[in-house]
Order: C-alpha cells, then sequence, then structure tokens
C-alpha cells in the first residue's frame, strides 16, 4: 500500500508526544511535576486526540483501496475489519489488567486508554463509512455537543449503583483519560479527511491535480481548522486548553490538527519535498505505533519519580534517539513482522478469507 508522508509524519509526531507525556509523568519528581502539567496542557492535541484521527483517516483509506480492487469481496472485507477491531479490543483489556490488579479493583479493567478508545471507535465506524461526508461531520459535531452536557448530567452519578450511574462507568470511567464519547469524534473526522483524500488522490495524474487539491481539500479546511480554534477559545476563553475533552479543548485540538495535517499535505504535495533519506524517525515511530505504544510502557520503572526539571530533558532526549535507532534496525531486518498493528491486520485478513472459503 502507498503511504503518505504526510500522515506519518503527523501520527509519529502524536507517538513522539505520547511517548514525551509518558516520560514526563513516569520520572519526573513529585515537586517538579508542574512541568507535566504545562507539557501536556500545551501539547496534548496532539496526543490521543490526534492519533485516533490519523486512525480514522488509515481505516477510511484501507477500506476505500480495497473496496475499489476489482475482485473486492465486501464480506471478506467485513469480516475482516470486525475481527482487527475484536482483536484490539481484546489487546485493550489485558492492557487495563495490569492496572487493576495494581489498584485492587476488578472495575479498574474497564478503563479508557486510547487502545480501548480504537477498538470501540472501529466498531462504531463501520456503518458510517458508507455514509456522505456531511452526514458524517454532522454526527461528529452531535457528538462533540451531546458529550459535553450528557458527561455533566451523569457525572453526578458517578459511583453510584443505578442505571445511571452504570451509564456513566460505561461511558466515562477514568474521565481524564480517553472516554468513548469524547474522542470517537476525532476519529469519525479522520474517516471524513480519509474519504476525501482516497477520492483526491485517484485523479493525482490529471493535469489539474494541484488546483483541485489545494481549492477543495487544503485551503477549505484550513480554513475549518481556524474557524474551530477560535470558537473553541472564545467558548472557554483562557482555559480553552486546560480542560481537557471539554467542548472547548475538542473544538480547538481538532482545529490545530486540522492545521498541521494540511501543512504537511502542502509540503508533500504542493511543493512536492522530497528528503534525502527515505524514512527518518518519525516515520518508524508511526510505522510501529501500536507497537510504540505496548513496549514503551517498560519504560516506567527505569526512573520511576527521580529525575529533576534539567536531567528529565537528558534522559527523554537518550531514550528518545535510542528508540528510533532500534526501530529503524528493527525496520531493515524484521520490518512489518515486528509491527503488532501490521500482525493482527494480517492475521484478520487471514482467518476472515478461510471463514469465506469453507
Amino acid at each position: 500500500m502507498i503511504r503518505f508522508k504526510s500522515i506519518d509524519t503527523f501520527r509519529g509526531i502524536c507517538m513522539t508526544w505520547m511517548y514525551l507525556g509518558h516520560l514526563l509523568e513516569w520520572w519526573l519528581k513529585p515537586e517538579y511535576l508542574f512541568i507535566n502539567t504545562i507539557a501536556h496542557q500545551t501539547l496534548d492535541s496532539v496526543g490521543a486526540a490526534g492519533f485516533l484521527l490519523v486512525s480514522g483517516m488509515s481505516i477510511a483509506l484501507s477500506i476505500r483501496r480495497k473496496n475499489a480492487r476489482s475482485n473486492a469481496n465486501q464480506s471478506q472485507i467485513k469480516k475482516a475489519y470486525f475481527l482487527r477491531a475484536f482483536f484490539l479490543l481484546i489487546i485493550a483489556i489485558l492492557y487495563n489488567v495490569p492496572t487493576a490488579i495494581a489498584y485492587n479493583n476488578f472495575f479498574e479493567i474497564w478503563i479508557w486508554f486510547v487502545l480501548l478508545t480504537a477498538a470501540f471507535s472501529l466498531m462504531l465506524a463501520w456503518p458510517l463509512l458508507k455514509a456522505p461526508i456531511f452526514v458524517r461531520v454532522i454526527i461528529v459535531f452531535s457528538f462533540l455537543f451531546a458529550n459535553s452536557y450528557l458527561f455533566m448530567y451523569l457525572s453526578h452519578f458517578s459511583g453510584e449503583f443505578s442505571i445511571n450511574g452504570v451509564i456513566y462507568y460505561i461511558l466515562y470511567n477514568q474521565p481524564q483519560l480517553d472516554p468513548l464519547m469524547t474522542f470517537f469524534p476525532f476519529f469519525l473526522f479522520g474517516t471524513v479527511l480519509g474519504e476525501m483524500i482516497f477520492r483526491l488522490d485517484q485523479k493525482k495524474d490529471t493535469s489539474d491535480y494541484k488546483v483541485k487539491l489545494k481549492k477543495n481539500f487544503i485551503i477549505p479546511l484550513i480554513l475549518i481548522g481556524i474557524v474551530l480554534i477560535i470558537f473553541g477559545v472564545i467558548y472557554n476563553y483562557p482555559q480553552f486548553f486546560t480542560i481537557r475533552g471539554s467542548l472547548a479543548w475538542n473544538l480547538y485540538s481538532l482545529g490545530i490538527e486540522t492545521i498541521l495535517l494540511m501543512i504537511f499535505f502542502s509540503i508533500e504535495f504542493l511543493f512536492k519535498y522530497k528528503s534525502k533519506k527515505s524514512h527518518r524517525f518519525l516515520f518508524y515511530f508511526s510505522y510501529y505505533s501500536f507497537t510504540v505504544y505496548l513496549v514503551h510502557q517498560l519504560l516506567y520503572f527505569l526512573f520511576l519519580g527521580q529525575l529533576d526539571y534539567i536531567t528529565i530533558w537528558f534522559a527523554i532526549l537518550i531514550t528518545f534517539i535510542l528508540s528510533g535507532l532500534i526501530l529503524r534496525t528493527v525496520y531493515r531486518h524484521i520490518g512489518p513482522y515486528a509491527s503488532i498493528k501490521a500482525l493482527i491486520s494480517k492475521f484478520s485478513t487471514y482467518i476472515a478469507k478461510r471463514k469465506y472459503v469453507e
């Protein structure tokens, strides 16, 4: 499959921030955790929300490309899609088990880390992938606005054993993380962008391709991004970027992510920028995003609560460089066989084909 450098760059940035954010949270001494707070308030727009956005783009592009093949089998594609979501859900639940054990609370197995959100986003997105773009956009903003009021209502029932308490637990357990109602709109908006990219990519050999790319895609989305940022800022100034998951933060973050993506697409397609090296560090963090997310948890105990506001940056820089070098070596010698995401996709497709043949 042809990869877009702009998408890889954006996903690599998202993974880099998630990597950096976790190390700041884990390694800083308690008296310096204000640095972690400042970093999260400043950069978290390209964290889990950005990762889900770019995941939606990738899924939409993948499904559209599969459907465009002459020998495409819809039943097989659908089975592979839901198998992929199911395997991701299993991994997400297993990922939550150590947290439940650490807190000695079985109910903590249902925590909205980004893996759980991604699994359910996949499941919810399937019937919407065939919906027109404008319908998906309406659903995105309906979710964003409804989520804000639903959370305010249900939060009063947190911890209660009642219908509303159970609904709160299902939808918002650990709301400071990545609950589905809050972050699914990013994934769905990503499918909109992926759909638009696919349609434009089909016309890349036409003479007016650059004009259409700029007129129908880049400029409109930059303007939309600016409007979202302005609306988010006005809606809750000056706290628009401090309350993660609020309506103002979501609108502001969606605007930031959209503009960043359009900048990368402009560089890739309008200015035809080509790096001398075909793969850089951000590519490896993008290509092995799922693997990086799972494996980097092993760094938790390395300097747990031991570093000050100076040594933390040296430790993170060295760790990041070493991680990039390891990923580059792995890519050159093992390739997709070290990518958990690629293995899940291949295994899901294999099972779907086998069942279909039988």
